[in-house]
């Protein structure tokens, strides 16, 4: 009786333990901590959220191939679809921590901040950009690139801001490669209009 008594009270104990470590309510789970580099996900989020409040427009031009560009005007864009590409660059997951090489050089009131991945890393971002005169990011570039034998895909951000921090114009340049078939490339961009 003895044995089946400690069987039950440990059997309970770690189901106590499970429940707290495996809750749903996010107050009660431990934090995540970010990488400590730079938050594109923040960024991006913040941004979407004034231009929605703004109601500002957008001018966006399209050149597929090396056809003629497409241009057209968005009175009033979905910001979270028109952004969501570059949610591709954020590096600031856990599970990169210690995965990138952090310099930073200043220059007539700027600060330029390049994470550069490291040679064993295993991450499409191979490069991130953030330029900030003080805490307002002015620029923010970045390299994505996907690689397998049968797939090749690379591209090229570049996200501008205004004085006020408040997205200016967005550029995204990329090339597409499936095996037997020709590479596509594209350019992206916009410009946010008041």
């Amino acid at each position: 009786m003895r044995k089946g008594s400690w069987l039950i009270k440990t059997a309970a104990l770690l189901l106590l333990g499970c429940s707290a470590a495996c809750s749903s309510d996010p107050s009660e789970r431990p934090a995540r901590q970010p990488a400590g580099y730079f938050d594109v996900p923040g960024l991006l989020d913040a941004q979407v959220k004034q231009l929605q409040q703004q109601g500002t427009a957008l001018q966006k031009r399209v050149v597929l191939r090396n056809g003629q560009p497409e241009t057209t005007r968005l009175a009033a864009p979905n910001w979270a679809n028109e952004l969501q590409l570059f949610y591709q660059a954020d590096i600031n997951k856990p599970a990169l921590r210690g995965a990138y090489q952090a310099s930073a050089t200043d220059s007539a009131g700027l600060t330029r901040r390049t994470f550069r991945r490291g040679p064993e890393v295993d991450h499409p971002v191979r490069e991130l950009t953030v330029l900030q005169a003080g805490p307002v990011v002015r620029e923010l570039t970045a390299t994505v690139s996907q690689d397998n034998p049968l797939f090749f895909s690379g591209k090229q951000f570049r996200m501008r801001f205004g004085a006020d921090g408040t997205l200016s114009s967005y550029e995204v340049r990329g090339q597409q490669k499936l095996i037997a078939f020709d590479t596509t490339r594209y350019i992206a961009s916009g410009q946010v209009v008041q």
